[in-house]
Parts: structure tokens; sequence; C-alpha cells
């Protein structure tokens, strides 16, 4: 039976209502409990005596555990399914982002970043892969910068939170910054049992579609599976793979490199503890509405290299700018277009491994991509936080994160008509 494109669309976005608010929810907590330590330095590296570089290589180690268990992650993941690793990782990391209230000092500070990495590594990932067994490609893009939307959230709303909980310092003999770790680990371990009823393993597991809603999805699915199936470790060695990943890499380096350290950047300009979390919420609401807008444009348009590129040259350019600025409101623009453009980068890019692999290979793909991606996230912090100490300003550092966001332009634009097959526009 043919079904009209009308009725696709309709049941696709039944999909999306189902399953991107969760999804959202849970990344907006991951977030959290990944970036928070950016609020908590507010005050702990005082209290633990860190510095500046201690806490940049601290904050960045949380990638190495991140990057080492992503690809192990997409593989289990296939194997048992999306609702059962999924209560899994968010029950583990919960726990873990809590007890980092008791870190001591830099070595006990550097362990359970690491740890947390290790726990929260199969979640993004595993959730990109989900996503390409609801969704067909012309859908993706803005599917995924949907539920990414997580990210600003983290700041718009757990920023002016992270503020309010640093003021519980001395409550049952606890410092705020302990308290923050604490309340803000609690989410996830509730999240991962509603995870149980709202997470099944794909559309075939989904009781609120009807038998001719699924068959519709498996349809459609299969026709547009015209992809290479490489098994995979063939994938992990695609050269399309290898360059994603790499400008992956390039726009988490600055993106990382901004954001936990925006929180130090906002306080130095003279705001206090409490209305700093306010200000960085500012250019993260500029970003969420760019986000979800830059993915629309590239799954209308059928487009995703040039929104790629062009996001990372305007990152890149804002960052320049903030190197330069001589005053604090031209340094906040500056970073605000940073954000904008590493934020609304990665819905176009991760759309990209599933349209030209699927199966195994798009999972190892798009674990592999985001692992790299991964190595720029522990480079960015690491980076900055030597410049600051070196240097004394964070002009430097936020040079050195543009450069890193024009090599990412320029590899896109350079193995773009490799890595882009053709796609169909859809409104």
């Amino acid at each position: 039976m043919q079904i009209h494109p009308t009725e696709h669309s309709r049941i696709f976005s039944k999909c999306a209502w189902r399953l991107i608010p969760f999804i959202l929810v849970v990344y907006f907590v991951n977030y959290v409990d990944r970036v928070n330590v950016g609020f908590a330095a507010l005050t702990m590296n005082r209290d633990l005596g860190l510095s500046p570089a201690i806490f940049g290589f601290g904050a960045g180690i949380f990638f190495i555990g991140y990057f080492l268990f992503q690809v192990p992650g997409n593989v289990i993941l296939q194997r048992v399914g999306a609702r059962r690793w999924m209560f899994c990782i968010m029950l583990i990391w919960g726990f873990i982002s809590a007890a980092n209230a008791f870190v001591q000092g830099p070595l006990s500070f550097y362990a359970l970043r690491f740890i947390l990495g290790v726990a929260e590594a199969g979640f993004f990932p595993g959730m990109l892969l989900y996503l390409t067994y609801w969704f067909p490609q012309a859908y993706l893009a803005r599917f995924t910068a949907s539920f990414m939307t997580g990210i600003p959230l983290a700041f718009i709303i757990g920023g002016p939170v992270s503020s309010l909980i640093l003021e519980m310092d001395g409550i049952a003999g606890l410092r705020g910054w302990q308290w923050l770790f604490i309340i803000e680990g609690a989410p996830s371990c509730f999240l991962a049992f509603v995870a149980l009823k709202l997470l099944p393993d794909g559309p075939a597991h989904a009781r609120w579609l009807t038998d001719d809603e699924k068959k519709s999805i498996a349809g459609l699915l299969a026709v547009q599976d015209l992809k290479e199936r490489h098994d995979f470790w063939t994938a992990l060695r695609d050269p399309r793979v290898l360059a994603l990943g790499l400008v992956l890499l390039g726009s988490q380096f600055g993106l990382y490199g901004v954001q936990l350290w925006l929180p130090q950047i906002v306080q130095a300009m003279g705001y206090s503890n409490f209305a700093t979390g306010f200000v960085v919420a500012l250019p993260f609401m500029a970003s969420m509405g760019a986000m979800i807008f830059w993915g629309r444009s590239s799954d209308v348009r059928g487009e995703r290299i040039w929104h790629i590129a062009v996001a990372a040259l305007v990152a890149a350019s804002g960052l320049a700018v903030a190197s330069l600025a001589q005053s604090n409101l031209l340094m906040l623009v500056g970073l605000t277009f940073g954000l904008v453009g590493t934020l609304s980068l990665p819905g176009p890019l991760f759309s990209l491994p599933s349209s030209f692999l699927s199966g195994a290979a798009a999972a190892g793909a798009i674990a592999l991509v985001n692992s790299m991606g991964t190595l720029g996230r522990f480079l960015g912090p690491t980076v900055v936080g030597v410049f600051r100490q070196e240097s004394g300003t964070y002009a430097s550092g936020m040079a050195a994160l543009a450069l890193g966001l024009v090599m990412s332009a320029a590899i896109v634009l350079t193995f773009g008509r490799r890595m882009a097959p053709r796609m169909s526009r859809v409104s």
C-alpha cells in the first residue's frame, strides 16, 4: 500500500513528540553533570588549592575516559538494546557525579572526573545511533539539534540554579560546591527508572504505535537504506569518518574551551558568584534558537557541508573577536558568537555518518566521530588553563580555539563532496 508523504510526516512527528522531550531532559541532566564543575570551581578551586592548570587538566581528563568507552558503548547498545543500556548508564553516572562532592585534592579530582567520563561515554553516541532507528536521513539534523538543545539549557537553567546552590555554603557542614555536585547528580538516578518505561528499543517495541505505523517506519527506512554496509571495523578506517572526526575535534576544542571556563571568565569581569550564573546563561539563550533553526535549515535544504563550514567560521570569528576585545561587553559578544557557531554545527554533522553507512558500520562510525571530538573536549579546557596560567589572561587561549575552528571549516570544505551524498529535500 502506497502511503502519502503527509502520513509519513505525521508518523515521524508522533515519534518525535514521544521520544525527543524525554531524551532532551536526560541530555540536559547529563550535560549539567558534565559541566557543573565549571560553576563549582568558583569556590572549589580556592578551597582545594587548585591552580588554573590543575583545574583545566582535571576538567579535561573527564574526556579521556569518555573517549575510551564510546565505541564499546555503541556495541553494547546494539546487543542489549537502548532501554536497559540507558538505565545502567544513567544510574551509574548519577552516583559518580554526586561523589565529586568528596574530592580532597588534585589526585581525587582527576580520578573522579575520569571515572565520570567512562560512565557517561555511552549516552550521547548511543542516542545518536538510537535516532537512526526511528527517523530517516531527511529528519535527522532537526531532531538531533532538538535534543542537543539540552546543552544551552544546562547553562540557561543550570547556571542560575548552580549559583543558588553555591549559596548553601555551610549547611550540614558542607561547602556550597559540595551541595552542587550532590543535588545535581541525583536527577539522573531517578530518570534511569523512567527510561525503562519511556524508551522502547525501537519502533517494533513501541506500544503507542499501531501495526500500520510500525510497518510504515520500517518500510521507509528500508527503502532509504541504500547505503554501504561495511562491517564495524572497516567503518572505523573509512577516510570520511576520520575526516568528520577531525572536524568535530576542532569544533569541540572551541566549545569546551569556552563553556568550562565561562563562569570564571564572567566572574573575572567583576560579577558575584550569584550573578555569574545568570550572565553565563545569556549566550546560551541565543544559541538555543540558532541550533534549532540551523538543524531545520540543513534538513529543508538537503545540505550538510556548508551548514557545518559556516557554523565553524562564525564560531572562529567570534572567538577571534573575544581574544582581541578590550571591553567586557565586546568579549561577551564574541563568546556568544563562538557558542552559537559551535553549538549549531553538530546537528548537520552528526547526520552525515548514517547518510553513507548503515547497521554496525553506522554505529561504529558515529561512536568514532564523537570519540575523536572528545579529544577536542579534553584539549580545549586544558589549553585555555595553560595559557591562562602563563599569561594571566584568556586572550591567547581564545585565539587558539579560533584556529581549531578554522581547521574544522577547511577540512569539511576539502572533503565535503566525498562525505555527503545527495539528499532529498523535506519540508
